[in-house]
């Protein structure tokens, strides 16, 4: 007799597990990034520049002192996110965007978000959805039943779709939520535009670029079921605002422009190819950024002698450029050149505005590849450096760990391959190395303490 009530309520369950995967799903670019294994890329160049766009912008938002780390994304698709106090944005962004204002309104939008406390927010949010809809499936299961005691089919009826109702309107509930926290995203960005001087036409090329994709893909979207505004919504919410700013036809400066031209064939000669670059620099004949590009492609596909030529002419018109100074050690390491190479990326390194982490580990490999004892405490050192500056380059621990294995300290051989699969996320073979680095390390010294750290460590979400 009970049995019909029981699969109700259990259908009526399905709907609340239904809501709580949309849930989940709506927070899953926020809350789990790596556990999701994005494919983050690293580059010294890109890195330094997207950072260069997003000081002033977070200065604005008062992040400037909140630590926010940028990490690229190799995506083709135009998008960002945030996570804590990371901020992801896709190559596939990067390279569509023709202007740096078009990149800098994203970042403005993403840095409305982190200043708005939204991700806790949502969760607040989602919280309140499940009491929703655990409400709804308990009134919904009562009704089934008392339907079913009675031989009332249309109560049981009824109740079946209080349930199921319920559901749908505590998902739509979190879902219009999140659209209101991209508006007020949107124009907190445009806040932060005006106060560094900064145009807002970026941000409506970027939308009209969205609604041009869906009027051309045809495809038809119920509002009420998306995490954000229809592209034509938003360019209607911000078009007064951004006309309204004295700094509407503000443009970029050339200098900058000329650094995010070289960005967008950087990433066309090593993501997307031949091609792709081919079409991009059809568009900046004659520009220092096509002779970027060309050099980078002959590296990647064609005469290393001849990549080597253009990378000097390169050199000759901007002498204090670090990242040409990377591509020739580049260049001259698969050339199989690797004193050559050194001696390009320690001029790198001292050029480097930026102090970027990866650039001493690259003058640290190749001082491996030169292979004496000298130039193998001096790699240790370089990679230690750059490490210092960037503790989360896992590859960087691996180089570290060859290198000491090279010059016979197996200790800190096994404790750098500790970290380096730390970093990477397999925090099993990490705990291993760990042990038996702490082995031989004396108690309560520094390693000694690190090790014990990885071997303590829990990964968050497990007890």
């Amino acid at each position: 007799m009970l049995s019909r009530p029981k699969s109700a309520i259990a259908k009526a369950a399905r709907v609340f597990a239904t809501l709580s995967l949309a849930a989940a799903v709506a927070l899953a670019g926020t809350l789990n990034a790596f556990a999701q294994n994005v494919p983050v890329i690293r580059d010294a160049e890109i890195e330094a520049l997207v950072r260069d766009y997003a000081r002033p912008i977070f200065k604005a938002a008062g992040l400037a002192n909140d630590g926010i780390d940028i990490v690229l994304v190799n995506d083709r698709s135009f998008n960002a996110f945030v996570t804590g106090r990371r901020m992801f944005i896709n190559t596939g962004a990067l390279m569509a965007a023709e202007t740096p204002n078009e990149i800098i309104g994203v970042i403005a939008h993403e840095a409305g978000h982190i200043a708005g406390g939204h991700q806790q927010k949502l969760r607040e949010q989602l919280e309140r959805a499940k009491t929703m809809a655990i409400i709804a499936t308990l009134l919904g299961a009562g009704a089934i039943v008392a339907g079913a005691t009675t031989n009332n089919r249309g109560l049981a009826g009824a109740g079946m779709g209080v349930a199921a109702g319920g559901g749908e309107m505590a998902q739509r509930s979190i879902l219009a939520y999140q659209r209101g926290e991209e508006v007020t995203a949107d124009r907190s960005a445009i806040t932060y535009l005006n106060a560094t001087g900064q145009s807002g036409m970026g941000m409506l090329k970027t939308f009209a670029r969205f609604q041009s994709a869906l009027s051309l893909s045809g495809t038809q979207i119920d509002p009420y079921r998306i995490s954000h505004p229809m592209p034509q919504e938003r360019i209607a919410n911000l078009e007064v605002l951004v006309k309204q700013s004295p700094y509407i036809d503000k443009v970029d400066p050339p200098a900058l422009q000329q650094r995010h031209d070289m960005m967008r064939v950087k990433i066309a000669a090593y993501m997307e190819g031949q091609a792709a670059l081919s079409r991009l620099v059809r568009k900046m004949p004659g520009s220092l950024a096509a002779q970027y590009g060309d050099a980078q492609v002959t590296y990647l596909y064609g005469n290393l002698g001849a990549a080597l030529t253009k990378t000097n002419a390169l050199i000759k018109t901007q002498p204090k450029n670090p990242y040409f100074q990377e591509l020739r050690g580049d260049i001259l390491m698969k050339a199989n050149k690797p004193k050559d190479a050194a001696e390009a990326y320690a001029k790198a390194v001292s050029l480097d505005p930026a102090r970027s982490g990866l650039l001493p580990v690259s003058y640290g490999q190749a001082l491996m590849a030169v292979g004496t004892p000298d130039s193998l405490k001096k790699a240790v050192a370089q990679i230690n450096n750059g490490l210092g500056r960037d503790k989360e380059n896992a590859d960087g621990y691996r180089y570290l760990a060859q290198a000491y294995g090279e010059l016979g300290n197996v200790t800190s051989a096994e404790l750098a391959t500790a970290e380096g699969h730390f970093y990477s996320g397999n925090y099993k073979d990490a705990k291993i190395f760990a042990m038996r680095a702490q082995k031989t390390l004396k108690r309560g010294e520094p390693d000694w303490l690190r090790a014990q750290d990885i071997i303590n460590y829990t990964p968050p979400g497990k007890i």
